[in-house]
């Protein structure tokens, strides 16, 4: 998987690069393309308006009836302009430029071999003859008369993607979903990665959990069998206890499992009531003070809040201070020392700060703490145990609430988690 998960994203990568680049490429030619056609049909107007110019003169001269030949020789020897009118020829300019697609304001005008106009449009502008389209009007061979007209087209530098406006669109849009797809996919895979070391941690850390009960148990079993044991009445009690609490201490880790897996369904009903906040923290405080004693810690109370009403689920909300404080004592290197405070805030809320000075945490651990099952890093710190739901369980319950938690951390230096939720009056 270590191999082949790099091998897909670059494989990924290649792929969108290089569709990018033949839909950029394509954009590319498809615009060249339009410009040469865009060229083509000026070059057909060009001609179409000399052929159609030497008709008008022709017709001009009521000369209907000569042969092909004879009117080439007509032409090479007398055509010229100057015979037409000013409305005539600018009738058949325009008309050639829209038979061709060609519908831009335009100028003219048409040079003598003198460069003297014979017929110039008012917008014309003698000094940009040059960039403008040209074409002879009288035939290569002739000697006489050698008159060129101009145009001068107002291009506009956006009529092409305007004409491929729907197509670029599409090729934007359709890119754009491709590179969606793209991130969607490489997230995507990034997740299963993430949840497949995630569940490789939960099975190892549920092996071991359930591994050392399970050894207790089998030891006890087997000294009951014993000779010696089967007729002390005080080694049975002993040993029947310690099956029962190592029992006891497996069923607690299944809820555990069992409880995140409700949780994820959205099926834990909370059973409301009135709740002193001051009593539970009292309560629950009462039974962890001798784990915090044994490692010669502290824990002090600073309950100030004036209005510790709120209305919880007792159960759930007991569970909510006790993994808090659970936490601070397993993530504590030294001798854990423990602050829980309440206050009232101004909005009607009550916070609740538990404060240690635990190992801390870095901005990797504090975006991902309260994930299901992720375990910070302990570094050198080995007696830390569970599965990683305690804090994932106690963000939901609270937010079952209505409230909400917030974590302030500095590795080495502790942290603060904050509970806040909201009160009720007193009865």
């Amino acid at each position: 998987m270590k191999k082949v998960f790099p091998l897909i994203v670059v494989l990924i990568t290649l792929s969108v690069i290089g569709i990018l680049f033949i839909q950029m490429s394509w954009i590319n030619n498809a615009l060249k393309l339009k410009r040469e056609e865009f060229q083509h049909e000026i070059e057909n107007a060009l001609i179409q308006i000399k052929d159609d110019l030497q008709s008008k003169f022709i017709d001009n001269k009521t000369l209907i009836m000569l042969t092909k030949g004879a009117r080439e020789s007509f032409l090479r020897d007398n055509f010229t302009t100057q015979k037409l009118s000013e409305e005539e020829v600018r009738q058949i300019i325009d008309k050639d430029l829209r038979r061709n697609n060609i519908k831009l304001p335009y100028e003219y005008t048409i040079l003598n071999i003198f460069q003297t106009p014979l017929f110039i449009s008012p917008g014309f502008k003698l000094q940009e003859s040059a960039s403008a389209y040209q074409k002879d009007l009288n035939n290569p061979d002739s000697d006489m008369n050698q008159e060129k007209l101009y145009i001068s087209i107002n291009e506009d530098k956006n009529l092409i993607f305007r004409e491929m406006g729907w197509m670029i669109a599409a090729s934007i849009v359709f890119t754009c979903i491709i590179i969606m797809a793209f991130a969607v996919t490489v997230r995507t895979l990034f997740n299963q990665k993430k949840l497949s070391e995630i569940k490789s941690d939960f099975i190892n850390n549920m092996t071991h959990e359930l591994k050392t009960p399970l050894a207790t148990i089998s030891l006890a079993i087997d000294a009951l069998t014993n000779e010696k044991v089967i007729h002390d009445a005080d080694k049975i009690k002993i040993y029947s206890s310690m099956i029962k609490e190592e029992n006891k201490r497996m069923n607690k880790q299944v809820e555990k499992i069992l409880q995140a897996a409700r949780l994820e369904k959205e099926e834990i009903k909370l059973n409301l009531q009135k709740l002193d906040v001051h009593q539970i923290i009292a309560k629950v405080t009462d039974n962890i003070s001798l784990q915090v004693q044994e490692k010669n810690g502290g824990l002090s109370l600073k309950l100030n809040a004036t209005n510790p009403i709120i209305e919880a689920d007792e159960v759930h909300f007991s569970n909510i201070i006790f993994n808090l404080l659970d936490n601070a004592m397993k993530y504590s290197t030294a001798a854990p020392q423990i602050i829980v405070e309440t206050l009232n805030t101004g909005n009607g809320m009550l916070s609740i700060k538990i404060k240690d000075n635990g190992i801390g945490m870095d901005k990797e651990t504090l975006s991902r703490i309260f994930e299901k099952f992720y375990r910070a890093h302990t570094g050198n710190l080995h007696n830390v145990k569970g599965f990683g739901l305690g804090l994932s369980y106690v963000k939901a319950i609270v937010e079952a609430h209505e409230g909400k938690i917030r974590v302030e951390s500095t590795p080495g230096k502790g942290s603060i988690f904050t509970v806040i939720l909201p009160t009720v009056e007193k009865a």
